[in-house]
């Protein structure tokens, strides 16, 4: 007499439960790790673009002998005539964007009709991968500009005189920058601001708050802030990039912001 033998295949309701908690336990466990795998990618990137527009910088320095200015003709809040233009208009040939350059007139105000086309023009070396477009409120029809020019400080007291050296209607050169261009921040990362756009002279700010501070509204307060987790990059007038911690000494900060304030920094890094 024969025994028939049925085999067993496939796995039973309880091992199939197991190998799905497996399944999700390892989910869980490698998901925080891929995401911070992509913000450091996404943080590299974004440090990389203010390494290239640290050089275009450093490019518009020798020839013009001087750093562009901050803001050209800044325009009161009930103008309409003043240009406004950024310095970050001004850097594109610098940043191997002279055709886009070439197509703005900026003999005009930036919001000029003539000037709509080539300002919408979204600039990657000028947009931190980490910025979530949503959270942002900057105008839809111009390209945004995430990194503002460092005009100076409002953490010590009042910026009158500018302390910085991105300032309104005035170039700064190397020689003026007193305390080191090591030492000096020129342009700082701002993926909140509400008219941060590249062409938008309002694109310069006074440092204010700590970094990535809940206390400066995007609204109406430009500052030194990112979607970073823990801090936020600026560039130095010597061409490097730091990662400005959110834990960082104030006063620290505000020396990074000033350019002749003479006030020790020690190891900031």
């Amino acid at each position: 007499m024969k025994l028939l033998f049925r085999s067993r295949c496939g796995f039973t309701l309880v091992e199939l439960l197991v190998v799905i908690a497996i399944i999700g336990v390892l989910t869980g466990l490698l998901l925080p790790a891929v995401q911070a795998a992509r913000e450091s990618a996404r943080r590299t990137e974004c440090q990389n673009n203010l390494k290239q527009i640290g050089i275009g910088l450093q490019l518009y320095h020798d020839q013009h002998g001087e750093f562009p200015v901050g803001c050209v003709e800044w325009r009161p809040f009930n103008g309409t005539s003043e240009r406004q233009l950024a310095w970050s208009a001004y850097l594109l040939p610098y940043i191997e964007q002279q055709s886009l350059f070439d197509r703005l007139d900026l003999s005009k105000p930036f919001d000029d009709p003539i000037n709509v086309d080539p300002s919408s023009t979204v600039l990657s070396v000028y947009t931190c991968p980490s910025a979530d477009p949503s959270l942002i409120k900057t105008n839809p029809t111009r390209g945004p500009a995430h990194y503002g020019g460092i005009i100076g400080e409002r953490i010590t007291g009042p910026n009158n005189p500018f302390k910085g050296v991105m300032l309104y209607e005035q170039a700064i050169s190397i020689p003026e920058i007193i305390d080191g261009t090591s030492f000096t921040l020129i342009v700082g990362e701002d993926s909140l601001f509400a008219d941060g756009e590249w062409i938008n002279g309002r694109n310069i700010f006074d440092q204010a708050y700590a970094v990535n501070s809940p206390e400066a509204d995007p609204t109406i307060e430009n500052d030194i802030r990112s979607q970073h987790p823990g801090g936020a990059n600026g560039l130095t007038c010597s061409g490097s990039v730091r990662f400005l911690t959110e834990s960082m000494d104030k006063f620290v900060l505000a020396a990074l912001c000033t350019r002749a304030g003479d006030e020790p920094i020690g190891d900031w890094e």
